[in-house]
């Protein structure tokens, strides 16, 4: 027990030196005056570094609030491996999906400002998308086979997925170079709307790149750039300041670098032939950004406390409740086929809402919004159990022997005063 006490007060201090920003807008608290184990959490720390002497993962940052206090902060393993740079609280890392939250969160406070309604066609701010079609077969790339359009894509089609748009990575986008961090977001929205649709709006979930169109319509809706919107009503009243679209100067030195599993070794990989030290051209906001787990923390725990952030309101309350609701057309439902995908939704507000728990190889509250990044990011906010939960690393591909999953469960399994 003494031992125990001993390493909490050591977590206190190590948050009120490195991480200040934590203990001044949320507070610590010991896991047990919110109802949680110690002792059980210790075992997801060391699960965490099992992991990272399996050669899973490189190094994870990880944290865990309830009832508005960190009770769990743990950095383990390296930044970078070849470098023997030891992990740090203040890492940076790419998260990729978790972009999309953050670029949706900005869209919501223009709706509160009242610059459009979320059923409004985007042919009324982006003419570009007027006259697109829609290929007659969605696993086709013949650009020859194509039909009208039935229907117009809406804002609320953007930010469920269900436009007809399609992802990044997709053979018909590669080979029409929709994508590439070395070209403008005016240039890829225009690409974007220059070949067809896969699918008519409203009639099926398909993840894709609608953020990052989002982004280009913050730019319409607000007269100002992309990032700019972002940082001044975003991210500054967060305290979010190291999410970043690229990073510079001593900024670099806290970018964890990406590995991936090769010959039973981690070795670096470069997921994008821009690296995230330079500035791209494309400000994308489906999957542009860099941020740490703090940042996420803050953003969450907004999110949990109804739009509210050290005392400061940011969203409305009724306005973050959306971001509860499944908005996905009835003709798109369910999202997907199996898997979690068959017991989920999809919010106005970017994420994904767990609608059947039992679907989930995980333990999580139905009601939960969560989601992950491509390169071994993922949070949960948990308005059941009152808890966040951010967790990251770098891998590619993100699986990382299951890290994420194994975390998530034993923090669960924390949970000694269940809501």
């Amino acid at each position: 027990m003494l031992i125990r006490k001993l390493r909490f007060t050591g977590i206190v201090l190590s948050l009120l030196c490195s991480n200040a920003v934590f203990a001044q807008d949320m507070g610590v608290a010991s896991p047990q005056s919110v109802g949680m184990s110690a002792s059980a959490l210790d075992a997801a720390t060391a699960r965490l570094q099992q992991h990272i002497n399996d050669g899973d993962i490189a190094g994870v940052v990880a944290a865990v609030a309830r009832d508005g206090k960190i009770v769990y902060f743990e950095s383990l393993g390296n930044l970078d491996l070849e470098q023997a740079i030891p992990m740090r609280e203040d890492a940076l890392f790419r998260t990729y999906s978790m972009t999309r939250q953050i670029t949706s969160a900005a869209v919501l406070l223009l709706y509160e400002q009242g610059k459009f309604q979320f059923d409004d066609p985007i042919k009324l701010y982006l003419p570009q998308f007027v006259e697109q079609q829609v290929l007659r077969d969605s696993s086709s790339t013949d650009l020859n086979q194509l039909r009208d359009r039935v229907g117009d894509i809406t804002v609320a089609h953007l930010l469920t997925h269900t436009s007809g748009l399609g992802s990044r990575s997709s053979r018909f986008y590669r080979e029409n170079q929709v994508r590439a961090r070395n070209i403008s977001l005016d240039e890829m929205v225009d690409n974007a709307a220059r070949v067809p649709l896969f699918q008519d709006p409203g009639t099926q979930f398909r993840y894709g790149i609608h953020a990052t169109i989002l982004g280009k319509l913050v730019e319409v809706w607000s007269g100002q750039a992309f990032e700019q919107f972002l940082e001044e009503q975003l991210l500054s009243p967060l305290r979010m300041n190291s999410t970043m679209f690229w990073a510079e100067g001593t900024d670099r030195d806290r970018l964890a670098t990406v590995y991936r599993p090769t010959e039973g070794r981690l070795l670096p990989y470069q997921i994008e032939p821009i690296p995230f030290t330079m500035r791209p051209r494309l400000i994308e906001g489906g999957v542009g950004l860099l941020s740490s787990v703090m940042d996420f923390m803050h953003f969450s725990q907004m999110i949990l406390d109804g739009g509210v952030f050290n005392d400061n309101r940011i969203l409305r309350e009724d306005t973050v409740d959306l971001m509860y609701r499944n908005a996905v057309p009835e003709p798109a439902m369910p999202i997907g086929s199996n898997g979690y995908w068959l017991g989920s939704g999809w919010t106005l507000g970017g994420f994904n809402l767990v609608m059947d728990n039992s679907a989930y190889n995980f333990p999580v509250s139905a009601g939960t919004i969560w989601w992950d990044g491509s390169a071994g990011t993922r949070y949960f906010i948990d308005p059941v159990q009152n808890t966040v939960i951010v967790i990251m690393a770098q891998v590619s591909p993100s699986r990382g022997g299951g890290f994420r999953e194994n975390f998530s469960t034993l923090v669960d399994a924390a949970i000694v005063e269940r809501r």
